[in-house]
């Protein structure tokens, strides 16, 4: 596929099938994140691979206890074609779902330097580009993502479950599968409204 059709179509996939994905297509993925840019070629990242159903009932029960609750309640009165109502719908679902998604990729990094240093900036400075470098490489497979927060409301649970070091933080939290919904170009603002040339 086409780099450029691949970048302006890669929707944020909410639903997906639980039908398992080959690990070679999984690897393929990976190997596309580990080809990121990352600062002095540091290459500070680390992906923590979910499949196995009981880890991800475990993880999806603490997504539904914690994360769901604190999701922004869907309004009443949103028409079901608003775009921001079928987001929040999409985001209620995937939390109440979780486990339900036949891959959950954790990228994570650990960090050399003392918090407050400002070259601790290293780690997600390498961790968004690889993050990124998967879910393209996963559009262009066909295999649908979206990127998550959910971990940051229930870290220390999420941490435990996977045996996730103290010196490494969960930086973004990946679901893998195959899509529900359908590929297609993606809503942004008019590049007029965000580009200046020469000077802001």
């Amino acid at each position: 596929m086409d780099a450029i059709e691949a970048l302006t179509t890669t929707r944020a996939m909410r639903r997906l099938k639980p039908d398992p994905v080959p690990e070679a297509l999984l690897k393929q993925v990976i190997h596309a994140a580990t080809c990121a840019s990352s600062p002095g070629n540091s290459q500070g990242w680390d992906f923590v691979v979910v499949r196995d159903p009981g880890q991800r009932k475990r993880i999806g029960d603490v997504v539904r206890e914690q994360v769901l609750p604190r999701l922004v309640p869907i309004p009443e009165a949103a028409g079901p074609g608003a775009s921001r109502d079928r987001m929040l719908r999409g985001a209620h679902h995937l939390a109440n779902h979780f486990d339900q998604a036949p891959v959950v990729v954790f990228v994570c990094g650990a960090s050399i330097y003392p918090p407050g240093n400002p070259m601790e900036l290293f780690v997600p400075a390498a961790l968004y580009p690889a993050a990124q470098n998967l879910i393209v490489a996963a559009r262009a497979l066909g295999l649908g993502t979206v990127f998550t927060t959910f971990h940051m409301m229930c870290e220390p649970e999420i941490r435990e479950i996977l045996g996730v070091p103290q010196t490494h933080r969960i930086q973004v939290t990946i679901p893998l599968g195959w899509p529900e919904g359908r590929f297609g170009p993606v809503k942004r603002k008019p590049v007029e409204q965000v580009i200046h040339w020469d000077r802001f």
